[in-house]
């Protein structure tokens, strides 16, 4: 993998830092807001120069008087950044002039002989670009009059910083990383694990609930495969939201659901599963996205078994009963060594395809062994089962009357297929489709039709297949419905 550049961006509390590092990435990740304090991490995010591909890293503010909570990890996590980069921006605010901290921060930024570029922020118009001169006597002799928020030159301060910047030849295309998303209640431990996982401070870690706020995504490689990890914010119950800053922090948790492939659900072992994480479970499932059941600080339950701890846990959320389990401590690192294999594991079962044949077959099955019922004269008939779409696994079922398709039955064959096909730490989804329907299927999608429909003949013979069967006796396990 060829090396990235990086540019790092730092500086005081409150000078635009996070609102420049959104406008140069051309999204919102960090959280932008006038309270001082609200960057704790070093953010990391993919951004576009002129076809060349950098990294953006946001920081803390760096203030050695300040009050605000964890300001010698914020400040750590500034010192790291500035010593991963290749290029560091220092932001200023025009409106404030230059600080006894401005002075100090760039005598510091001068000393590491690195390329330092001074962007004078908050000047809202061309007529204000003079007032940039003052900021010289900092020693900074590259200097460019920005405005984050509007967008004001921000290309010219791009091309001023990668200026004499050797770019890295492009490697041949690489699979796309594992993007796995850590989710949880607030102080579950899921910046602990993060860390371990990294085997180094990445994220801000502290006994208070609410330390982490931005998405943070960190690349990791493990046995020739990549994975992107996203630590979040806890979600807290919307009536516990009391700042504005939890409310972003909820929405950047919700996007990092949405753009991952898999979602790790961080419960605390010493607590068991509570009424807010089978919300967070049944949110991970709505969108569609596989999920891996970690419950950390298994190092300080005392008197209780794995079995037992696991079995509650069953019978607390039994429509989590598909996802796998595993048992850690995040500060002692026990059982994190099962991690990735188990996230591969999910991922591939995620991307698995069942033929057409192979699921016709499975249709006949069913319902050879357990017919659904008889409603008003009429029983429900499934002409033909195809998949349509990976990741998640959706299929589609060709049936007479969709309204004949009890909510009790339905679970009951994706019990079966469960059994069948595994599909381990993935929702199904079985779409239903009444008569007429298929025709104007084929007629949509002839060329994928004519790779995935069973002939005609095949057809008829699964349909045949479903003829009542009234002598027909079947022991039925309660815990399908």
């Amino acid at each position: 993998m060829s090396k990235t550049i990086k540019l790092a961006i730092v500086g005081r509390p409150n000078v635009g830092k996070s609102a420049m590092f959104n406008r140069i990435c051309g999204r919102r990740i960090a959280i932008v807001d006038e309270a001082v304090g609200v960057t704790r991490d070093r953010l990391y995010a993919d951004a576009d120069f002129f076809g060349h591909r950098f990294q953006v890293i946001d920081t803390g503010g760096l203030d050695s008087l300040s009050k605000i909570p964890f300001y010698e990890e914020v400040k750590m996590q500034t010192e790291i950044a500035i010593e991963e980069a290749d290029v560091i921006v220092m932001v200023v605010d025009v409106r404030v002039g230059i600080t006894v901290l401005d002075e100090m921060l760039a005598k510091s930024l001068l000393k590491t002989k690195k390329k330092v570029v001074l962007a004078v922020n908050k000047i809202d118009d061309i007529s204000q670009k003079d007032e940039i001169y003052p900021f010289y006597v900092l020693g900074i002799p590259s200097i460019v009059a920005v405005s984050a928020i509007q967008g004001f030159q921000i290309a010219e301060l791009l091309e001023e910083a990668f200026s004499g910047i050797q770019w890295p030849e492009v490697d041949a295309e690489e699979d796309r990383p594992i993007q796995v998303a850590i989710i949880g209640r607030p102080n579950v431990g899921k910046s602990t694990l993060v860390n371990h996982l990294l085997q180094e401070m990445r994220c801000v870690v502290s006994p208070i609930a609410g330390t982490t706020r931005d998405s943070i995504d960190t690349l990791i490689e493990k046995e020739g495969q990549q994975y992107t990890l996203i630590d979040t914010a806890g979600i807290r119950r919307k009536k516990a939201e009391h700042e504005v800053v939890d409310k972003f922090a909820a929405v950047r948790t919700e996007r990092a659901i949405e753009r991952s492939d898999i979602c790790i659900l961080v419960m605390d072992a010493s607590q068991g599963i509570t009424t807010q994480e089978k919300r967070i479970a049944e949110q991970i499932e709505e969108a569609g996205k596989s999920c891996i059941l970690l419950l950390n600080k298994w190092d300080l339950v005392k008197g209780f078994r794995m079995e037992h701890c696991l079995q509650g846990v069953r019978e607390e959320a039994s429509f989590l009963n598909y996802c796998p389990t595993l048992f850690v401590s995040a500060l002692t690192g026990r059982n994190l060594d099962e991690l990735f294999a188990l996230i591969l594991k999910v991922y591939e079962a995620g991307r698995q395809r069942i033929t057409t044949g192979q699921l016709n077959k499975f249709t006949q099955l069913v319902f050879q062994k357990y017919h659904p019922p008889m409603i008003q004269g009429k029983r429900l008939r499934v002409y033909y089962m195809t998949q349509v779409q990976v990741s998640p696994p959706r299929f589609l079922l060709f049936v007479n009357f969709p309204e004949l398709m009890l909510e009790t039955y339905k679970k009951y064959m994706i019990h079966q297929f469960r059994e069948q096909y595994a599909f381990t730490g993935v929702p199904l989804i079985f779409d239903l489709k009444g008569k007429g329907a298929r025709q104007e299927y084929e007629q949509k999608e002839p060329a994928e039709v004519s790779e995935i429909v069973v002939s005609e003949e095949a057809s008829s013979a699964v349909e045949e297949s479903f003829v009542e069967q009234p002598d027909l006796q079947v022991e039925l396990d309660p815990s399908y419905f």
